[in-house]
Formats: C-alpha cells, sequence, structure tokens
C-alpha cells in the first residue's frame, strides 16, 4: 500500500492480520501513534519520544483484531496528541484530500487522513478535547468522541486522564456502525430518538457560514426525529465551559509529561513547549474552580440528554448506571434524546507556510536533525 497523504508513520511498515470470521473481517484499519501494537514503539508524534517497545496491544487494537479487522499501519499525531491542526514538526502534515490547502484536524489526523484517501476502512484515534471531532469535520468523516470512562484506554498513551477517551473513523455510516457495535460493546439499535436538542448558543459561536451550511442536515434531521428543542448548552456561557477545559487540559498534560521534559529536556514544537509551560503555572484554586465547572457541565448535559436507566450488576450486587459499569456489554439507553452541535465552528484553516519536515532517510542518517519549527523544553 503506497502512502499517498502522508497519514502513516514515516519508515514504518506495520501489518497484524485479524481474527478469521470474525464480524470485521474484511475490513482494514489503522492506529494513531498513540496506541500500543505489540513488537512495534509507540512514538507519540515525537522523536525524543521514550521508543520502548510494548509486548500486547492497546485494548482498542486488540478488540478491532479479535473481531476480524486487520491493522495496516500508524498514522502520525500530533506531538503528544497536543494540537488540533494536524501540523507536525517531526512527521509533517497528512493530506486533507477533501481539501488539499487546507489542514486534516489533529490530533488524529494520519488517522482521519488515511481513512478519508481510502487507505483503511476506519482508524482509531484519542479525543481530549476535540481530536476525533475535528479531523472527522474537516476530512469529511464519520467520527465520535464516546463518554469519558465508557472504553477501556488499557495501552493507550495518555495526556490529560480526566478528559482522554478513545474514538473512530468512517467513511460511512454502515462501516461506522459496525465498528461502533464493536467497540462499545452492544448492537447498535434500529429505532431512532424521538427528540433532537439544539445547541443554539454552540450554532451561535459557529462562522455564519458554518451555520448556514449546517442548517439543512438540522432540517433533515427534524423531520426524522420528529420533536425538535432548542436549548442552551452551557447556561453559563460556553466560553466559561471552554475556559474550564483551557484550564484543566494543559495543567494535566504538565503532570503527564514533567517527569519526561525534566529527565529528556525533548525537542518540542514552540506550540506543544507554550502549551505545558501554560499548564506548569495553573494553581490549586484555579484548578478546584475549572472541577466545579466540569461537574456542572456534565449535570447539564444529563438534564439535557437523560442517561441510561440504572441496572443491578450481578458480579457486583450494587446498582451502576449501565454506561459506567464494565462487567458485561451494556445495552444503549432508550433515551428519546439526541443533542446537535456544530463538532466545529469553522472550515479547517488553510496549512502553513512552514517547511516540511526532511524525508525519513535523512532524519536516520542524520542524528543532528532538528524540525525547524521544534525548540527545547528549556
Amino acid at each position: 500500500m503506497t502512502d499517498t497523504v502522508n497519514a502513516f508513520v514515516p519508515g514504518t511498515s506495520v501489518r497484524v492480520d485479524g481474527r478469521p470470521g470474525g464480524p470485521l473481517s474484511g475490513l482494514s484499519f489503522a492506529a494513531k501513534d498513540l496506541f500500543d501494537v505489540a513488537g512495534y514503539p509507540t512514538g507519540g508524534g515525537n522523536h525524543d519520544w521514550p521508543r520502548s517497545v510494548p509486548d500486547r496491544h492497546a485494548w482498542a487494537v486488540q478488540t478491532l483484531l479479535d473481531a476480524g479487522a486487520t491493522l495496516v499501519g500508524k498514522t502520525v499525531t500530533d506531538e503528544v496528541s497536543l494540537g488540533i491542526l494536524g501540523e507536525s514538526a517531526f512527521d509533517g502534515t497528512p493530506l486533507n484530500t477533501k481539501a488539499p490547502d487546507r489542514v486534516p484536524g489533529g490530533s488524529s489526523s494520519g488517522s482521519a487522513a488515511a481513512v478519508a484517501a481510502g487507505l483503511c476502512d476506519t482508524a482509531i484515534g484519542t479525543d481530549t478535547g476535540g481530536s476525533v471531532r475535528v479531523p472527522a469535520s474537516f476530512c469529511g468523516l464519520y467520527g465520535i468522541r464516546p463518554t469519558h470512562g465508557r472504553l477501556p484506554l488499557d495501552g493507550m498513551m495518555p495526556q490529560a486522564p480526566s478528559s482522554d477517551t478513545t474514538g473512530w473513523f468512517a467513511r460511512d455510516a454502515e462501516t461506522f456502525a459496525r465498528v461502533s457495535a464493536v467497540l462499545l460493546g452492544e448492537a447498535i439499535p434500529d429505532a431512532m430518538p424521538t427528540r433532537l436538542v439544539v445547541a443554539v448558543d454552540a450554532f451561535g459561536f459557529a462562522d455564519p457560514e458554518t451555520a448556514v451550511a449546517l442548517r439543512p442536515l438540522l432540517e433533515r434531521l427534524a423531520v426524522l426525529v420528529g420533536e425538535v428543542r432548542e436549548e442552551l448548552l452551557a447556561p453559563q456561557g460556553l466560553s466559561v465551559w471552554g475556559r474550564a477545559q483551557r484550564t484543566l487540559q494543559p495543567a494535566e498534560a504538565w503532570a503527564t509529561f514533567r517527569d519526561w521534559l525534566d529527565r529528556d529536556n525533548p525537542r518540542l514544537a514552540f506550540n506543544v513547549a507554550r502549551g505545558l509551560i501554560l499548564g506548569s503555572t495553573v494553581t490549586e484554586s484555579d484548578l478546584g474552580w475549572a472541577r466545579l465547572m466540569r461537574h456542572e457541565a456534565r449535570a447539564r448535559l444529563a438534564y439535557l440528554l437523560p442517561p441510561a436507566p440504572s441496572w443491578r450488576c450481578r458480579r457486583h450486587r450494587s446498582r451502576h448506571r449501565r454506561r459506567a459499569c464494565r462487567c458485561r456489554p451494556r445495552t444503549r439507553s432508550e433515551s428519546a434524546s439526541c443533542a446537535s452541535p456544530p463538532m466545529a465552528a469553522s472550515p479547517a484553516s488553510r496549512k502553513s507556510a512552514s517547511p516540511a519536515p526532511r524525508p525519513a532517510a535523512c532524519r536516520s542518517a542524520c542524528r543532528s536533525w532538528r524540525p525547524e519549527a521544534a525548540t527545547r523544553f528549556s
């Protein structure tokens, strides 16, 4: 397979056949270079990341292999998943085939680019603050960020643990549903929701052109679903929720990578180093406020989209929410609501004019090579 869009990690060749006869037999998938694949180093999008070789697959990789899908490569990511545009100082910017002059979105840029270009049927990525939803939007794909804590993250490189999730992409709804059924461990219901909640404040943040482009889709959904309600997603203001996330995520990323930074003084793109430095300055009082805002945000979402009914877990003999208990496959709630905010407030921005990284062969031969856009942390 020829990588025509710079989606796969340069200099790597990864293929692991899936189990014959599984529900995903015949499908191929790629994995963001934050997921462990046994026998191959996990690079994390930074050439100075400690490249130990795992002896077992990440949970998401193993689950897809067990279902019959074949792994065909590891994909480019923004450095340690700290990015939203998909531009990498180390491995270059994957090509967005739907808009070649635009960024693919990140940090799951390579996974989205590979699916959009038809190099694989589906791909897994990570989503902490939009890293699946944004590239899905920019590349014209189906993409999902599951509820936080819904899936195991074993073997997935962390960034901000209280927000990290595993997500996935597909070009068509049928493939997306098949992959979703396997990873979520439940059949996709045939019945449509009966209520559509339109987040009017989220649409208020969108560019006028984006809102106009999405309006016909909302109208089609309204016909399919029936009841439509316009609601404020964030009564305090989306900017308040945004500030809370911009407080929590950098602070947790700083805590995650601090030991590596102190020990190895790695090369980092300027925007990544800047974000980590800002994370190091967050105070305990700021963290306390941000956690309170997140609690209120989750309570608001639970009000707008009621969770699944409680059930009795046979293993623990106690009551759990279905979506929170991993003791056995959970069935999707018969909740009557689905939400509809825009996944990105504007179209993909144009690519930057920064020079592309040198070819992989040159990088491996020249140990003194440094990306032009990268810098030491201190």
